[in-house]
Formats: C-alpha cells, sequence, structure tokens
C-alpha cells in the first residue's frame, strides 16, 4: 500500500525542516539565508502589488509571506500559487531569448513553495517548484515538478542528520561485487576514485578517505536546492534533490534527482532529451543528449554522453565520450572513447587514451563464471571490432587486439603489442611494437589529438598523454627483458628454468647480432594467456631494436628538452644539470597522472599520519607533484638510458652524446617517414580509392595528404629537432627565445 500521509493545509511550503533537527534558536530559513548571495533587499509587498496580484489571479496563504524588491513589478506575475515564504527580486518588461525561444520576464501559471528568485527570472508554467534558490536571469519554461527534500545530498556519498548507513550512495566501480566501492563527490578527481578503489587491503587508509569526503560537508537538514544564474531548464519533467550551476542548459529531461551539475560560464553543462540521471556528480562542461540513463555514477568535467548511452556505477574520466553503449562497474581514466551501439565495457580500469570499437564485449560475467572478475588496461587500449575478453584480463600499454573471441584471460605484457586470436591454428599471436611497423600515424595523432582536446580549465592532475612515458618505457624494459629470455630458450633450446642472468646474455647476443636471423624460429610464450594452447610471438627482432630504439629516443627527447629550458647547447652545461645517481624507479598512473611509487607511498604516509587530512590536501599532492613531473621524468629518462646501455654518468661522454644525437635524428626522419606512409596508404589502396570517380574527388572527400595538418606539423617537428641537434652538435651557448 502507498505510504500517503494526511497534513495540514497550513504545512504547505512551511516547517521544511524537521523539529527534531532544527537547531536551537534557528528557524526553517538559516541555511536558505546562508545560501543566498544574491545581494537583492527584499521588502514586503504594499497594498497596491497586493491588489495588481490578486487581480491577475495569484493567490498566498499569506501576502506578508512574499517579499521583493524595489524593483519588483506585479504585473508580470500571473496564476500563479504562492505558499510559505517566497522572495522575489527584479521584474522588468523584458523578454529573454535562448535558442530562438523568447519569453517574456516574469512568474506565470506556476506553484511556487518557499522559493527565492533573482532579478528578470522566467517561471512559466512550472507545476511545482519547492524550496529552491534560483538566480538572476533564470528561464524556467514547463517543467513539471522541481523540488527538494530536507535531507538532500545532491548526489554526494555523505549522510544526513537521522540517516541510516543503509541510504548511503556508493559507487561500486571495478568488480561488481561492490569489493571496490567509492563514495562519490564533487570536485572527485580521477586519481581520488582510482586510489580508493585499489589499496584496499589497507584498512586505514580507506577509512581516511571516507572521513575526508564526510568532512567536505554539512550533516545538517534543510539545503535548499540551487539553479544558478542564467541557467535555462524547459520542457523537463522531473528534478528532485538537484543543484545546478550557472549557465546549465537542460531541455526534455526525463528525471533528474540526487545530482550535482557543475556549469559555469565558460564551461557550460548541457542535458538533453529523454535523460534520466539518478545519484551522480556531473562536473562542468558535460554533454549529455538523447536517451541516456546513468545511475550512481561521477562524470568528470568535460565529458560526455550521448545517444542512449547507459552509464551505471562507474566514473568516467576527464575529455571522454561514451554513444550508444552500456558501461557498468568500471573506472576510466580521461580521453576515453566508446562510439558505436552494442559495445560493452562491465568491472574494468581503463587508463586513458582508449578507445572501445563496435561490438565489444569487455568483461562481463556472461562470458567468466562469477561477477567479482576485473579487467585493467594500461594507457591506449584498444580492442577490435567485436572483441570478446573474459575476467581477469590485464593489458600493457597501447595494446590492439584484433577482431576475434578470446575464451580465456590473458595477461599481455609487451607494450605497443597487436594481439591477434588465430583460430586456424589454434594459437594466440603476438606481435611486440605492432604500432611502429604498421600505423604510427594512429598512434602519434592518439598522443597530439589527446593534449589538444584536453579542455581541463583548471589542471589539477597533470595528465600524461606522450605515448613514452615512464610507464610505458618501464614496460618496454620488462619487453625487452621476457624478449631476451624467450629468445635464447627457443633458439637455444634451454630449459626455462636455466640461470635468468644466462637466458638475458644470450637473447642479448642473439637479438643484437645482425648475422644471425631467427625469423624462422618460432619463440613461444607463456602466462598470456589462462590456456595450454601454444601462443606466438612474431617479428621478436624487429620489435626488439624497435624497443631499444624507443628508450633511446625518450631519453635524448628529454635532454634536448632540458638544453631549451636551460638555454644553452653546452654539453658540459646539460650533463651538470644531470643526476650523478639516476634512478629507473617504478611508477603508477593515478587517474592519468604518473607518480614514482615512492612518492604514492609517501602520499599514503601522510593520509594516515593526519598531515593531509581532506581531499583538498590530497589535489594539492597532485599540484605539487605535477610541478615535479619534468624533473622526474628527466631523471627517469637519463636512468632509462644509462641502464639499457649499460653505462654510468661518467661514461656518458661528449663523443657517446652526439652518438645519441645523431641517432635520435635519424629515428625522429623514420618515424615522420612511417607517419606520413601510414596514412599515404589511405591513398593508395585501390580498394579505398573505387568509391571515388578520381582522384579529384577522393581528395574532395578526404583532403588533400599534402594539406594533413598533422603529418605537416610532425615535419615542423623534425625540422627543429634538427636545428636543435646541430646547435647541440657545435656546442654553442646562446640565449633561446
Amino acid at each position: 500500500m502507498n505510504d500517503i500521509r494526511k497534513r495540514p493545509i497550513q504545512d504547505l511550503g512551511y516547517n521544511f525542516i524537521q523539529a527534531a533537527y532544527l537547531p536551537e534558536g534557528k528557524d526553517e530559513y538559516h541555511l536558505r539565508n546562508i545560501q543566498n548571495k544574491n545581494g537583492i533587499s527584499y521588502r514586503n509587498l504594499s497594498a497596491y502589488e497586493i491588489e495588481v496580484l490578486v487581480r491577475n489571479n495569484n493567490t498566498s496563504d499569506d501576502w506578508n509571506k512574499i517579499q521583493v524588491s524595489n524593483a519588483f513589478n506585479p504585473e508580470l506575475v500571473k496564476q500563479c500559487k504562492f505558499y510559505g515564504l517566497v522572495r522575489i527580486g527584479k521584474l522588468e518588461t523584458i523578454s529573454l531569448e535562448y535558442h530562438n525561444v523568447l519569453m517574456p520576464v516574469g512568474l506565470y501559471n506556476s506553484t511556487i513553495l518557499s522559493c527565492d528568485f533573482g532579478d528578470n527570472v522566467v517561471v512559466n508554467n512550472v507545476n511545482y517548484i519547492s524550496h529552491y534558490i534560483v538566480g538572476n536571469e533564470v528561464m524556467l519554461c514547463n517543467v513539471h515538478e522541481v523540488h527538494v527534500t530536507d535531507h538532500a545530498k545532491f548526489g554526494n556519498g555523505v549522510l544526513k542528520e537521522g540517516e541510516s548507513e543503509a541510504v548511503r550512495v556508493w559507487v561500486e566501480v571495478c568488480n561488481e561485487n561492490a569489493g571496490r566501492k567509492i563514495l562519490p563527490f564533487e570536485g572527485m578527481l580521477p586519481g581520488d576514485a582510482y586510489i580508493w578503489s585499489k589499496y584496499r587491503d589497507d584498512e586505514v587508509l580507506m577509512q581516511k578517505f571516507k572521513e575526508f569526503t564526510e568532512k567536505k560537508f554539512d550533516r545538517q537538514r534543510g539545503y535548499y536546492g540551487e539553479i544558478g544564474d542564467r541557467c535555462v531548464i524547459k520542457n523537463t519533467s522531473i528534478i528532485k534533490d538537484v543543484w545546478i550551476g550557472s549557465d546549465a542548459y537542460i531541455k526534455g529531461a526525463n528525471k533528474l534527482k540526487n545530482l550535482t551539475i557543475k556549469s559555469g560560464p565558460g564551461d557550460q553543462t548541457q542535458i538533453g532529451e529523454g535523460c534520466e540521471l539518478v545519484n551522480g556528480i556531473i562536473e562542468e562542461g558535460c554533454r549529455i543528449f538523447y536517451g541516456v540513463k546513468a545511475v550512481r555514477f561521477v562524470m568528470a568535467s568535460h565529458s560526455q554522453l550521448k545517444y542512449g548511452a547507459r552509464l551505471i556505477n562507474s566514473y568516467l574520466g576527464n575529455n571522454s565520450t561514451i554513444s550508444c553503449c552500456e558501461v557498468l562497474n568500471s573506472l576510466i581514466f580521461p580521453a576515453h572513447e566508446q562510439h558505436h551501439n552494442n559495445s560493452f565495457l562491465c568491472a574494468a580500469v581503463v587508463m586513458g587514451q582508449s578507445n572501445i570499437a563496435a561490438g565489444a564485449t569487455l568483461g562481463s560475467n556472461h562470458n567468466s563464471r562469477a561477477a567479482d572478475g576485473e579487467m585493467v588496461a594500461s594507457r591506449g587500449f584498444w580492442p577490435g571490432l567485436c572483441v570478446s575478453l573474459k575476467h581477469n584480463s590485464k593489458f600493457a600499454s597501447f595494446t590492439l587486439l584484433a577482431k576475434g573471441d578470446y575464451q580465456h584471460e590473458l595477461n599481455i605484457p609487451l607494450p605497443f603489442s597487436l594481439v591477434s586470436n588465430d583460430e586456424a591454428n589454434n594459437k594466440l599471436v603476438v606481435m611486440p611494437a605492432y604500432w611502429f611497423m604498421y600505423n604510427l600515424y594512429a598512434l602519434a595523432r592518439n598522443s597530439s589529438k589527446c593534449g589538444d582536446r584536453d579542455k581541463r580549465k583548471e589542471k589539477i592532475q597533470l595528465i600524461e598523454y606522450d605515448y613514452l612515458a615512464p610507464d610505458s618505457v618501464n614496460e618496454i624494459f620488462d619487453a625487452l627483458s621476457l624478449i631476451k629470455k624467450l629468445t635464447a630458450i627457443h633458439h637455444g633450446k634451454l630449459a626455462p628454468d636455466t640461470d635468468e642472468s644466462e637466458l638475458l646474455e644470450k637473447g642479448s647476443n642473439l637479438l643484437d647480432d645482425d648475422n644471425i636471423q631467427i625469423s624462422n624460429l618460432e619463440i613461444k610464450g607463456s602466462g598470456f594467456e589462462n590456456n595450454a594452447r601454444t601462443m606466438v610471438l612474431c617479428k621478436v627482432k624487429e620489435a626488439y631494436h624497435i624497443y631499444k630504439k624507443l628508450v633511446r629516443y625518450y631519453a635524448m627527447m628529454q635532454l634536448i628538452s632540458l638544453s631549451r629550458e636551460k638555454k644553452t647547447w653546452s654539453f658540459d652545461e646539460i650533463q651538470s644539470s644531470l643526476p650523478e645517481e639516476p634512478k629507473r624507479l617504478q611508477w603508477t598512473n593515478l587517474g592519468g597522472q604518473l607518480f614514482p611509487q615512492e612518492q604514492v607511498a609517501s602520499l599514503f604516509s601522510g593520509i594516515k599520519a593526519g598531515s593531509m587530512q581532506t581531499w583538498e590536501d590530497v589535489h594539492q599532492f597532485y599540484s605539487e607533484n605535477a610541478n615535479q613531473y619534468k624533473d622526474q621524468k628527466l631523471q627517469h629518462a637519463f636512468a632509462a638510458l644509462l641502464e639499457l646501455d649499460g653505462l654510468s654518468k661518467s661514461g656518458f661522454t661528449r663523443e657517446r652524446f652526439e652518438h645519441y644525437l645523431d641517432d635520435t635524428l635519424q629515428f625522429k626522419e623514420w618515424m615522420v617517414a612511417h607517419i606520413k606512409r601510414s596514412r599515404e596508404k589511405d591513398y593508395e589502396n585501390p580498394f579505398r580509392k573505387m568509391v571515388y570517380e578520381n582522384e579529384e574527388e577522393m581528395e574532395a572527400v578526404m583532403g588533400s595528404l599534402e594539406d594533413n595538418v598533422f603529418i605537416n606539423q610532425q615535419f615542423e617537428e623534425l625540422e627543429l629537432l634538427r636545428s636543435d641537434i646541430e646547435n647541440l652538435k657545435a656546442g654553442k651557448k646562446l640565449q633561446m627565445n
């Protein structure tokens, strides 16, 4: 039976805060008066104004409860019902227009309970609006229900006075069994979500995160909802317990409940037709359109949900887009793309710069035995069309999965790989360094466009978009060791339990000797798939040399960057700026920002010791490390170079430096040529060209290769690098702009 309660008519618009939760000496408006910062001086109505309002078919339970500004015009209020204390700002005989909808300023055909209105608002045909503070020049048209409860939390995972733990809203990311659940809060960064979900074995840390979240919010009951200045809300059904920032645009939404919707003059958030959003945080600059359903979620700034997308128990990182598809129990770092229908992403950590192709079924419990499985994909995860994966699976940076049904769990430790399911021969085939051999254009453009599309105004976390960074370079070192060992085992028919140092030396000798051919050697791996079938590595020698060149290139680009920062081409000055004992530390990706693991340990120690007591302190830690990142990355790069070639700093001589410079320029020339060649294939492929009648039509549709902005940019970077290297080899010292 529905619990329909009967209350006195006199309660309509009053007693918003139950007496048990009203602080001593305070009335029900005490928080409302703190919240309302519009600076308007309100007064009681004059007898003439009451007469006009009555003539215009307005009613009030008590005209003394209607307060207005001195610039109030009663002629602009018609057929409204007022209950409780209502305060109205300036009303002028003007109209407001937005997207070709022109509406007169004033309050018309609406039922209003205990609300504050700023100057020159449009409130037209709002069936029920209760306990809201509405800003200046707001347009509310054809809205069925706008109200707030005394215990509204606006999507934050906190409790109000008298509430039980059972009503707390958690977001169950990464795992369907709620074992990694987190509390959502306004301003939650991807790094916050990750450290909370990841380090579950540290109970003290978990408790601190909960305390940080609760500390951000007042437990008092009675906060009003807010609709910020210049918001436009039209043709919308239900808005309940929603806080809305300025300049938001909401049209045709079905239901918005228990939300914070952040928005601002330069970062407007928009919500469109048919959307139903419940229990969530929507940061500034988001776009949500066309039948989207989202429940228990956080959308970081400038992310998008479109075309029937479903986002449930998930965190979506900055500058990400999900269209058409379903995403459950996932934690997604910034710069994620998922555009096509039938895609399904479930119980996953996807570390950004990712692109999910159509038909992908990634990790649902329908192709695993239980609901507690997980998938972890490092940066640049690109599964191909109709890929199906099982829990648990894990992927190194920039892994590409070819179309296929992968029926067993995968663990791919080799970065930049192409993974293929060879069903005809019942093999799993992995090609390391695939991108550099066959599609460098796509890889390089991905890094470039992710940075260009980062619309964040406040970049608390420094997101790494370069495909060569401490995380991927460390994976390259692991990959080199693995390739050496596997090559030694299969070329020399050595036992897998042979001493590791012997395997590494033997593998290095085989792979570094150009006179030894291993292309016909079938190099098998183990531990890549939870299955007894054969796993084969292909193009191993090519990948091995590309990996080594990438490490040297990564290191030298950091040194060249240092020379520009120090405004010198002098080798001696550059060398003196390098660390004496550099260390290639282990690094961790916290929400798209890379940290040395020792810094992460320092963060956690500070939290548990009490030197960091709020989420703002954690965010300050992110910012401070962002300022240190350039130096940290330089140390890592230099250490990687010395380790790769077995050098000490004293062995890093001028002659070797110049040799590295020549290699760097040569490798950059090779890369730029391959970037152009990767794209050039599209213009030469007869099956692409056959849909065009002539070259002119193809260029009109695809654009000219010569006019490709990204390729031309790569050539410009090459010429700048060539100039820098010439100056460095000459050893000049000069002041640079």
